[in-house]
């Protein structure tokens, strides 16, 4: 019975050491649909070898 007691103390304070340390950042809604989806721009290559470099695998590996 002891142990349920310890375990759940150990439990809440990981639980509230999370919400603190995570502030107002923390984000329970769920999945995100529609306008309120947020999504991360996609990478772009800064130098155009950097680029061609990068799609030298892809057209290697189709010619094949």
């Amino acid at each position: 019975m002891w142990k349920i007691a310890v375990g759940f103390v150990l439990f809440a304070a990981l639980s509230m050491y999370v919400i603190i340390k995570a502030g107002d950042k923390a984000d329970m809604g769920g999945e995100k649909h529609g306008a309120d989806a947020v999504h991360a721009p996609e990478p772009v290559a800064s130098t155009p070898a950097a680029a061609s470099a990068a799609s030298a695998p892809a057209s290697a590996a189709s010619a094949q």
